[in-house]
């Protein structure tokens, strides 16, 4: 997140508990009691997980191995966060589609802007029209609508409403589009997105390919709603509400942002994937490869002495912090389950200066750099930041 939108989110907590008593709750559903157990997303069994139960999502890739003719590869891919960032790793998709050693992905997942990106990277080079096109052609209005005022941000859910990402999003995720992904799904491949669970503060991983492959008349509906929460930063884009059933009660469950817990994943720690993904035939190891839309670090900047200048430049650095540590969480479960580890992330050798959010001409320098990495072979990391092996 940029220190200007950082700004933003700490102008509304620093003023909010004067306002408190003027501000107006929007309505909802009562959220699922805590203990309650399983609760049902369009009766599909499978739809979700939570982040830390292993069990659920190890039965889900034993019985996509079991579909899989012919085997795929034991390749998985992670897509993090990063707003217009995003356009790096869309960059380096469409080079590494163009030197011809782009593989099929296993598993692909994604978290914000890597959420919706990972559609198009799961479905493989035949979508890399989507990718270049949504991240060189987006315009501002495209994904932020008109601000509200600080009165009226305050008294409703976020700073800004969610309508022209909303109409972006449903733009390129169709029921063509999913009906693809239902058909990778029957392969053996998983696409998962993830989510942050406001109620509990945890991490859900979402079953796309599951949802597609339903037949739900409402399953686009629930997809296109999981990708817009995946991206819905909270306190700047409002949460996504999403109904549940439970012992035949509707519930409403509040899902935002993704990163707001992790900003990349790959699997639970609990889950040995290695041992399941090995492929006898092949002989090599299970790899993974993670697209890090964002730099190790903030770039320098002289920070004024005042004080929402200090405290947004101090939560930009922690955020950036945080994805690092999330990237070592990942590299010291690959370590342990013998997966081999690739990272790529944005480096010190792209130097176009930052005008604003998604601003066209900057995503478009951005998609370029990665796209010339991709195309001459990326020099995929093998370490995280800062690792000394």
């Amino acid at each position: 997140m940029r220190a200007r939108q950082a700004l933003l989110l700490l102008v509304v907590g620093c003023i909010g508990p004067w306002l408190a008593g003027c501000s107006a709750s929007a309505t909802r559903l009562d959220a699922v009691p805590s203990g309650a157990g399983a609760v049902s997303f369009l009766r599909i069994p499978n739809a979700r997980f939570d982040g830390d139960d292993g069990d659920a999502l190890k039965e889900e890739i034993w019985q996509s191995l079991t579909r899989e003719w012919p085997k795929l590869s034991n390749s998985m891919l992670a897509l993090s966060g990063g707003q217009e960032n995003g356009a790096f790793g869309a960059g380096v998709l469409v080079g590494w589609t163009q030197r011809g050693n782009r593989p099929q992905f296993k598993i692909v997942t994604g978290t914000s802007t890597g959420a919706l990106a990972a559609p198009f990277a799961f479905l493989g080079s035949e979508y890399d029209w989507a990718l270049k096109k949504i991240y060189t052609e987006t315009k501002p209005g495209d994904v932020i609508a008109s601000k509200r005022s600080l009165l009226s941000a305050v008294n409703n859910d976020a700073l800004m409403d969610n309508t022209s990402l909303a109409k972006s999003i449903n733009k390129y995720l169709d029921a063509k589009i999913l009906d693809r992904i239902a058909q990778e799904y029957d392969k053996g491949r998983l696409l998962l997105i993830s989510t942050t669970n406001l109620d509990t503060g945890k991490l859900v991983i979402w079953n796309i390919g599951a949802i597609a492959n339903s037949g739900h008349p409402k399953r686009l509906d629930l997809v296109r709603k999981v990708l817009l929460a995946s991206a819905a930063i909270p306190g700047m884009f409002p949460p996504v509400m999403i109904d549940v059933m439970l012992d035949q009660a509707k519930h409403q469950e509040m899902h935002v942002d993704g990163g707001t817990v992790s900003q990349i994943f790959l699997y639970p720690p609990s889950l040995q994937l290695a041992s399941m993904l090995q492929r006898d035939d092949a002989g090599a190891r299970p790899t993974a490869y993670l697209i890090r839309n964002g730099r190790a670090s903030p770039e320098p900047e002289k920070v004024e002495r005042k004080t929402l200048a200090i405290a947004g430049r101090a939560i930009e650095t922690m955020i950036a912090s945080h994805g690092v540590g999330d990237i070592y969480r990942i590299y010291t479960t690959t370590q342990r389950d013998q997966v081999e580890f690739n990272l790529a992330l944005i480096g010190d050798d792209f130097r176009q200066p930052y005008p604003g959010p998604f601003d066209t001409a900057y995503m478009n320098k951005l998609f370029e750099h990665g796209l010339q990495k991709g195309r001459r072979g990326y020099p995929w990391q093998k370490v995280p930041p800062g690792y000394a092996r």
